[in-house]
């Protein structure tokens, strides 16, 4: 079971601000979820959940745009924030003394019966994580990859070969029917993304 929440606000990184659309994601089932990034409105995200219990508020990075809700949703559900410490410079910029549960390569989440496994995707920043729901032909890949090609790289943090080593070594060795489920903008596939790779190395960005 997947809902999608977007919520709306503003990303600032670099000295500059964007205003931004994000997807919230709900994974789980009728009585539990893992969200996956908490955008902006912890309400709004809190009355999708309902009353079912919240295993965990999974970042898949550290920009402002998808932890900003994060303190405030966390209070509400009575969860556990989870974020790859590689992220702490980014954590830090937003909540100084806010302590969330490392997450580690490899490791997985459940909720429901759906078992999330984490990818460690660094490029779009040095924390960013994937995760991976083999049973539902789902992965939910943050900034990482979207819909027409990898994150926005080359502001602070950000390196464009470490974003297309993971992409090529991380996503594309998922089947190609794999639904990629983004941090923005809709859905694709990795069979859908996976011959546009050298358009991108070419592009370079």
């Amino acid at each position: 079971m997947i809902d999608r929440v977007v919520t709306s606000g503003t990303f600032s990184l670099d000295g500059g601000t964007w205003e931004v659309d994000n997807n919230v994601w709900l994974v789980g089932s009728e009585r539990e979820v893992v969200i996956v990034d908490a955008a902006h409105d912890a309400a709004a995200i809190a009355e999708r959940v309902g009353d079912r219990e919240v295993r965990a508020i999974v970042c898949t990075h550290a920009h402002n745009d998808h932890i900003d809700a994060a303190a405030d949703l966390a209070a509400r559900v009575g969860a556990p924030i989870m974020l790859h410490p590689a992220d702490q410079p980014l954590w830090e910029m937003v909540y100084p003394d806010l302590p969330y549960t490392p997450l580690g390569d490899g490791q997985v989440i459940g909720a429901g019966g759906v078992e999330l496994s984490v990818l460690y995707t660094p490029g779009h920043s040095p924390g960013a994580v994937c995760l991976h729901a083999p049973e539902l032909g789902v992965v939910f890949s943050g900034d990482t990859l979207f819909n027409g090609g990898p994150g926005a790289t080359g502001r602070s943090f950000s390196s464009f070969e470490t974003i297309i080593d993971s992409i090529r070594e991380r996503l594309l060795t998922l089947p190609g029917e794999t639904v990629v489920e983004t941090g923005h903008g809709e859905s694709t596939t990795i069979g859908a993304e996976a011959p546009h790779l050298q358009e991108w190395i070419a592009r370079g960005h």
